[in-house]
């Protein structure tokens, strides 16, 4: 069974052969953030699948908000090259929720909340809780708070 861990290795290694510069420094830096994450704390682990996903959802998001960074800055070529980076660690990301999807889990976990008793705006808390839950990791946090707001509203 290979894990993602050795994919983004081996991924890295045939990159370096085609020599695809910037999948190999792409990589290159999600590996080295895989391994800060595995010596951190007190001693050394390796990480799980769901782990190394979060280290590349970090990175992705990094990606995504230096983009956004560099257009104001006015820097185009700079905020292309961090897009084109964000492009190569989504591929190793599971497919994002389109709205309707997230419409759907967000409303199941309404529902969940307000059988166990809470309900109306102070369930906001519980109701991501059980949001994120059903999402694991396929939205941005915000999307999920913007929906279940929304629902709230209702």
């Amino acid at each position: 069974m290979t894990t993602l861990k050795a994919r983004l290795q081996d991924d890295l290694t045939a990159a370096i052969k085609a020599r695809d510069e910037l999948r190999a420094s792409t990589l290159r830096l999600t590996l080295t953030a895989v391994h800060k994450e595995e010596v951190a704390g007190t001693e050394a682990r390796e990480l799980s699948d769901a782990e190394v996903e979060k280290v590349i959802a970090r990175e992705a998001k990094k990606r995504r908000e230096a983009a956004e960074a560099f257009d104001k800055g006015g820097r185009a070529e700079s905020a292309e090259r961090e897009r084109a980076e964000g492009e190569v660690l989504a591929e190793y990301l599971p497919k994002p929720l389109s709205d309707e999807e997230l419409a759907a889990l967000v409303a199941e976990a309404v529902a969940e909340a307000a059988s166990q008793g809470s309900e109306g705006p102070r369930a906001m808390g519980v109701i991501m809780k059980l949001a994120n839950k059903k999402v694991a990791g396929r939205a941005e946090g915000g999307r999920v708070a913007a929906e279940v707001k929304r629902r709230l509203g209702d």
